[in-house]
């Protein structure tokens, strides 16, 4: 077999992780091809975000703290997974030039007291650069045989979207299979920087959420690969967060479609943007966890699997959101009033978890993420009051969404009833209700108190403690 292996920031986040790490690459690699990909080791991308941050500012004092603790726990990490003496000199002189560049890099962003979209992906990639060189130098004490890349180096090209870039397709493709091919057949395991990539003209980039995971796929594809396996910390994609629903199971497998209807709302799911190059070719993706190898996983399929009794697969959840309505009279009939409402967020970067408009055209409600709260009320109500059918702004910043995911409810009569029936039994009033034409969910907003209620009320309606139901 050919396999994409995925690992996330907690599974290269210190000693024991990258340990695990290094024996489970070595222990596939015997008889499969394999190419890893790995994340920056957990907490590292915030405190590079951080760093540019109080760079723009000019506070260097901050600046040099955060190079400092970066500096430590990566060479400590280093001395505690390299065992031989001169790998460990080798790797560490390459963490120290990686943090020399990254030193640079904030100083020019302090010096223009400016922090770019395209500087901030610059210094946002060195978290990756230094896992990567601790991994390599790990498995190669361990004897394997690898080459350390980046996402460019790798061949991975985008547009210039800083932040949120685009690979170009079929160069990539390309690209890839030409550099990574002639390494595996040589009996070297490619390791590569996840979410960092570069344009044409070798400007780094990165891909936005998820991206360590994108990584993996779109190699994946250019290698024709048999699977991608991503490894993260828990078992799985599950019925529900275990944190919430202690009756949560893995679930064994998913199709695509329930997995992207899946990607926002559920603890450790896989964003939508890195499924789609799976999906577009049928590569089967499995989700597995770093510190229990041998436990339950989650392959996602390009095939629906739909059994008796499975109609809802899983219940998630998202915590800390925000319902904001806009209302007014003349909403009614007025062409483009949804296109205002949007393009205003869209223009302050605010992303909508959901979107529910009334039948009388007189209010729309939408659902975004808390900590965007204060900003999406002032600037609707800076941008729209007093300027056409606009009348009112009123907000909830105390609510949760919930939503059940799963293919058996398409076309199936009466989920909606049991779902809402489930949650009335609980005492929960549902303040708003969105279904996509796929038929595949069906969210709804509550007050954040009430979100333990409602998980639990659906996972005991549809039954999805039982183990190996799906």
């Amino acid at each position: 077999m050919r396999i994409v292996m995925k690992f996330g920031g907690t599974s290269v986040g210190g000693e024991q992780a990258l340990k695990n790490v290094v024996a489970l690459t070595g222990r596939y690699a015997k008889s499969n091809d394999v190419v890893v990909v790995a994340s920056a080791m957990n907490g590292v991308t915030n405190t590079l975000m951080d760093a540019s941050n109080w760079a723009s500012q000019r506070d260097q004092a901050h600046v040099a703290e955060i190079l400092e603790q970066l500096r430590r726990r990566h060479e400590s990490t280093c001395r505690q997974v390299i065992a031989s003496a001169d790998l460990m000199r080798k790797t560490t002189a390459c963490l120290d030039d990686e943090l020399r560049e990254l030193e640079r890099a904030l100083t020019g962003i302090s010096y223009l007291a400016e922090l770019t979209p395209r500087s901030r992906d610059f210094v946002l990639s060195f978290g990756e650069k230094l896992s990567t060189h601790l991994l390599a130098g790990a498995l190669n004490d361990a004897g394997l045989k690898v080459k350390r890349l980046t996402g460019d180096e790798a061949g991975i090209v985008t547009d210039a979207s800083f932040g949120e870039a685009a690979p170009l397709t079929e160069i990539t493709k390309q690209q890839v299979k030409e550099r990574l091919d002639p390494l595996i057949k040589d009996g070297t395991i490619p390791v590569i920087a996840g979410f960092i990539a570069a344009t044409q003209d070798g400007v780094p980039t990165t891909l936005g959420r998820g991206a360590s995971d994108y990584t993996a796929t779109i190699v994946g594809v250019a290698l024709e690969a048999d699977e991608v396996w991503i490894w993260t910390d828990v078992d799985g994609i599950m019925t529900a967060d275990p944190k919430i629903e202690p009756a949560a199971q893995t679930i064994p497998e998913l199709s695509f479609m329930e997995a992207m209807e899946m990607s926002h709302l559920a603890a450790k799911a896989m964003h939508p943007k890195a499924l789609e190059p799976a999906a577009e070719v049928g590569l089967p993706v499995r989700v597995k966890n770093t510190f229990n190898p041998n436990g339950p996983d989650t392959l996602i399929l390009q095939d629906q699997q739909i059994k008796s009794g499975s109609i809802v697969k899983a219940v998630t959840s998202v915590r800390e959101a925000s319902m904001v309505t806009v209302s007014g009279a003349g909403m009614h009939g007025a062409p483009g009033t949804a296109a205002k409402v949007l393009e205003v967020l869209r223009e302050n970067d605010i992303n909508i978890l959901m979107i529910s408009q009334s039948s009388s055209e007189a209010n729309i409600s939408l659902v975004i993420a808390r900590p965007k709260h204060d900003k999406a009320v002032t600037a609707l109500r800076q941008s729209l009051l007093g300027r056409g059918p606009f009348k009112e702004i009123t907000s909830e910043a105390d609510v949760s969404v919930v939503a059940a995911v799963g293919a058996g409810m398409k076309g199936t009569p009466g989920i909606a009833a049991r779902i809402f029936k489930a949650v009335a039994k609980k005492g929960v009033n549902v303040r708003m209700i969105a279904q996509g034409s796929s038929e595949l969910n069906i969210s709804f907003v509550v007050r954040e108190d009430d979100v333990l209620r409602s998980v639990h009320a659906l996972h005991q309606a549809f039954q999805l403690g039982r183990r190996n139901m799906h």
